[in-house]
C-alpha cells in the first residue's frame, strides 16, 4: 500500500497544467466569449427589470394563459410572483429566471441536434454515453473550479457550469425519442418518397416530441438548481441570500430564499408540462 500512494497519478497536477495552457493560449477566446455572454444576461435583466413588476408578471400570465388555458395555474403564478415581490425577492429572481432561460436555450440548441445526429449514428452515442455518464456524476461544484479560472468571477463561469450540468438531458432524450420511432412510421414516410430531411422533420421529431419535452423540462430544473450554487463564483440570483444565510447563520433569509427557489421550481415545472402531461399527473 504504502508504494501505491508513494506513487500517485499526478492527475490534478496534469489538470492544472492543461488549464493554465488553455488561460494561456486562448485567453482572447474566453474574454469573447465572457464579454458577449455577460453582456446579453445584463441587457435581459436590465430590460426586464425596466419594466413595473406587475407588467412582467401580466406579461407571463398572458403567455401561460395560450399556453395552458388553466386558471388554477395563472392564480398560483400570480400569487408566487406577489409573495416573492413581498418577500423582496423580485430582482434575485428575474436575474435566477434570465439565467435558468439562457443557459436551458442554449442547452437545447446544442443538444437536440446532438442527440439527433446520436439517434442516426449509433457509433457516435457508442462515445457519447461515457462522456453524459461523467457530465452528470461529477459533483456540481466541480464545474465551478475550472469554470471560474477561465472566464472569472460573476454571471458567465455559473452560466458554463450550468449549460455543462443540463446538456446532457436534451441530449439523452432527444437521442432515445428518436431512436425509438417505430419503424412502421419511418416505412411509411420513405413509401410516401420522404428525404431525409423531410422524414426527419415530418415522421421523426414530431413523434420523438413528447421526450424532447421531457428533456427540455429535465433540463430546466438542472439548470435551475446548477444556478443556485452558481452564486458560490459570484452569479447573481437567488443563490447569493441562501449563500449569505448560510454564512451567517440567518434561519430568516435563507427560509425565505428558499421558498422563492421552491416557488420558482414549481411555476417553471408546471408551465413547462404539456396540458396532457399535467393532466395525467
Amino acid at each position: 500500500m504504502n508504494w501505491l500512494t508513494d506513487n500517485k497519478i499526478p492527475l490534478g497536477a496534469w489538470m492544472e497544467s492543461f488549464v493554465d495552457w488553455l488561460v494561456s493560449a486562448a485567453s482572447v477566446f474566453f474574454d469573447f466569449i465572457s464579454i458577449t455572454l455577460e453582456t446579453i444576461i445584463y441587457t435581459l435583466v436590465d430590460s426586464i427589470l425596466w419594466a413595473h413588476p406587475l407588467a412582467v408578471i401580466a406579461v407571463i400570465l398572458i403567455g401561460v394563459w395560450f399556453l395552458h388555458r388553466n386558471i388554477g395555474l395563472l392564480v398560483f403564478i400570480a400569487a408566487s410572483f406577489l409573495l416573492i415581490i413581498n418577500m423582496g425577492y423580485w430582482i434575485e429572481t428575474i436575474q435566477t429566471l434570465v439565467l435558468v432561460v439562457t443557459a436551458t436555450t442554449i442547452s437545447v440548441l446544442i443538444g437536440v441536434p446532438i442527440g439527433i445526429a446520436a439517434a442516426h449514428r449509433p457509433w457516435l452515442y457508442t462515445m457519447l454515453r461515457p462522456v453524459l455518464d461523467l457530465m452528470q456524476t461529477i459533483p456540481t461544484f466541480v464545474y465551478l473550479i475550472p469554470t471560474l479560472i477561465l472566464f472569472g468571477l460573476g454571471y458567465v463561469p455559473g452560466l458554463i457550469s450550468t449549460i455543462i450540468f443540463a446538456i446532457a438531458a436534451p441530449i439523452r432524450l432527444t437521442y432515445l425519442g428518436v431512436s425509438k420511432v417505430p419503424s412502421e412510421l419511418i416505412e411509411a414516410g420513405l413509401a410516401f418518397g420522404c428525404t431525409k430531411s423531410k422524414l426527419l422533420y415530418k415522421v421523426e421529431l414530431p413523434a420523438a416530441m413528447p421526450n424532447i419535452m421531457a428533456g427540455i423540462t429535465q433540463c430546466i430544473m438542472l439548470s435551475l438548481s446548477m444556478v443556485v450554487v452558481a452564486a458560490l463564483v459570484g452569479a447573481d440570483g437567488l443563490g447569493k441570500p441562501v449563500i449569505r444565510a448560510l454564512n451567517t447563520v440567518n434561519i430568516s433569509q435563507g427560509f425565505e430564499a428558499g421558498v422563492a427557489i421552491v416557488l420558482v421550481a414549481i411555476m417553471l415545472d408546471r408551465i413547462c408540462k404539456s396540458p396532457a402531461t399535467k393532466n395525467e399527473g
